[in-house]
């Protein structure tokens, strides 16, 4: 019996693996496998053949930049899911205001849509402003206890001042980024994602039912976070104390896709720095890649979206504004082929937009997925450059 053999089609098994046992009674031994590892479907080399993102700039028929943008990024839009027309007023209360060396922080609850208020961190650095601000975005991390804190230091909360300093001291070499950011002059806003902190906290293994839960509902998880995301640019947009032509997000992580997706949907940032999350599609999909265990990839997973557009080609969008990418070379989720991938797409089309300048690719070849000090201070003398 043979793959062409249309019996022996109508009759395959369902199995994972080459040498799992045969589910289904009279299938010859030599039955191919439905699953392999991964777990991919046998035939995802076909799959991923037929991904040739016809909406890409430079594959896509619009030749106008800019008609080219408005088109991705309704696409874009279309695909979250999520109802875009948001007008529902932020109405911030203002809480736990304390004086730090150099800036201020204070807590504000805020509707970033018209179903929850969420609890967000502000600093504001000393000084009359308006001043540039950044949007800080946090990772996932498998860690939910803490979200906001991840970045800020949490003078509100003992407990979770000791889980953000163990943290801190993990990733970002004992640092607050936001701190450290406000020290520096810039107002900053971190909110919590759904699932961490305040909104939270999530177990792990709750992620995946959480996702499927949104779309039963009509709805996606991940769109909500790339709506809630935009929306709080523009409540920093709005803050008498910003300069609102000099916004940035930035993000590690799972926040590094956040920073360079909120840039592609979002007019209220200046500009973009995402570390540690880039990559190409097809390059990711692939046997043992972190991603296919589903869970926290459901958090950047728009059902649809591959079909018309990359990784890099959605963070096109933002393009010709600065855009900073930051990767470590030994990082294991983003291995290196994926990486030189993505950059080599995001340069094609900064390039056309003469604009090449205004894009900064980094790799640090002895680092891994971490976003320490001297990452951090890439960050920061590249913020000062563009803002």
């Amino acid at each position: 019996m043979t793959a062409r053999d249309p019996a022996a089609v109508g009759r395959r098994a369902f199995v994972v693996g080459t040498g799992a046992a045969l589910l289904a009674g009279g299938v010859a031994a030599d039955a191919q496998a439905a699953v392999v590892d991964g777990p991919l479907p046998d035939f995802h080399p076909a799959l991923k053949a037929e991904l040739t993102f016809p909406l890409a700039w430079g594959n896509s028929p619009i030749r106008d930049f800019r008609a080219w943008r408005r088109a991705a990024r309704a696409k874009v839009e279309e695909l979250l899911i999520v109802d875009q027309e948001e007008r529902t007023p932020y109405a911030p209360e203002f809480t736990h205001r304390h004086q730090q060396d150099g800036y201020t922080g204070e807590l504000v609850t805020l509707s970033l849509t018209h179903h929850e208020r969420v609890r967000a961190a502000l600093l504001t650095p000393d000084g009359p402003g308006p001043f540039p601000a950044v949007l800080l975005l946090h990772d996932h991390g498998a860690k939910f206890d803490i979200g906001k804190e991840k970045l800020v230091r949490p003078w509100y909360d003992d407990t979770r001042l000791a889980s953000a300093q163990a943290w801190s001291q993990r990733y970002f070499s004992g640092r607050f980024v936001g701190d450290e950011l406000a020290r520096r002059g810039y107002a900053v806003l971190c909110a919590d994602a759904l699932g961490w902190g305040d909104r939270g906290p999530l177990a792990y293994d709750q992620q995946q039912a959480l996702a499927a839960n949104f779309f039963n509902l009509g709805s996606s998880l991940a769109g909500l976070m790339a709506r809630e995301d935009t929306r709080a640019a523009g409540f920093l947009a709005c803050l008498d104390r910003v300069d609102a032509g000099r916004i940035a997000a930035v993000g590690f992580s799972m926040g590094a896709f956040r920073a360079w997706q909120t840039a592609a949907l979002s007019d209220d940032l200046a500009a973009a720095a995402a570390v540690c999350w880039m990559t190409g599609l097809k390059n990711m999909m692939v046997p043992g890649d972190n991603t296919l265990r589903g869970q926290s990839a459901y958090y950047m997973l728009h059902p649809g979206l591959p079909r018309f557009l990359d990784f890099p080609d959605v963070a096109s969008i933002a393009a010709p504004r600065p855009m900073l990418f930051s990767n470590g070379g030994l990082d294991p989720l983003f291995p290196a082929d994926g990486v030189r991938a993505a950059h080599d797409r995001l340069r094609t089309v900064w390039r056309s937009r003469h604009a090449e300048e205004r894009l900064r690719l980094t790799t640090w070849p002895d680092l891994g997925h971490v976003f320490v000090d001297r990452m951090q201070d890439e960050v920061f003398t590249w913020l000062d450059t563009v803002l």
